[in-house]
């Protein structure tokens, strides 16, 4: 289902398609490479100092069916709902120590694993699949079931799968899947030459 973002201006197309849907084909694997793939989108991701702080897990239910039980029982009651029919979940963490001085907090980790996530739901749209971060999950159970060093710290878990059926969604999730999508206006969130002073896009558009 295509669900094309409303920009002021024309911008890269995979970037304007790709939204965090939860209808997924329960029937449908995902085929290894495309998980190698999407490993590979985040790989490539810019970080400071070429750290890569970035680690992330990934559980395929057809591969590793308990271990993706588990992580999935992480999951808060809402998102179970509708991540039940996802075939891949991956969780999202960084490194908060600098690599080779591990009495330092890398500061930037979080930015760039955040790039490293952002590769992953682009690359997953242009494999023709649905890739959905979430932020309801037990973070303390994770680390404890999958024994995740105090080191790092999980930021989120990405439900990814093929498109299904909008109509198997409960009422309130069909609601949202079919909603428009929206977003604040440009000028609240960005500023032009200092602080508070909103991007006036009709000065930049006359040079169009």
């Amino acid at each position: 289902m295509d669900k094309l973002a409303k920009t002021s201006v024309k911008i890269n197309d995979l970037i304007a398609r790709r939204w965090s849907a939860r209808a997924y084909n329960p029937n449908i694997p995902i085929e290894g490479w495309k998980i190698i793939s999407l490993c590979e989108a985040a790989r490539w991701a810019p970080s400071c100092a070429a750290e890569e702080p970035w680690r992330f897990i990934v559980w395929d239910k057809n591969r590793a069916e308990d271990d993706f039980q588990r992580a999935f029982d992480t999951l808060d009651e809402g998102n179970r709902k509708w991540v039940k029919n996802a075939q891949v979940l991956i969780a999202v963490l960084s490194d908060t120590k600098w690599r080779n001085d591990r009495t330092k907090t890398n500061k930037w980790a979080p930015f760039d694993t955040g790039a490293a996530a952002m590769s992953i739901y682009l690359q997953a749209f242009d494999l023709g699949l649905y890739a959905h971060p979430m932020a309801g999950f037990d973070a303390d159970k994770l680390r404890l079931e999958f024994q995740i060093p105090e080191d790092y710290e999980p930021y989120a878990l990405i439900a990814v799968g093929y498109p299904g059926n909008v109509e198997e969604l409960e009422p309130t999730y069909r609601q949202r899947e079919l909603g428009e999508r929206k977003r604040r206006p440009l000028e609240e969130n960005f500023y032009f030459s200092k602080w508070g002073e909103p991007i006036k896009l009709n000065e930049f558009m006359e040079e169009r």
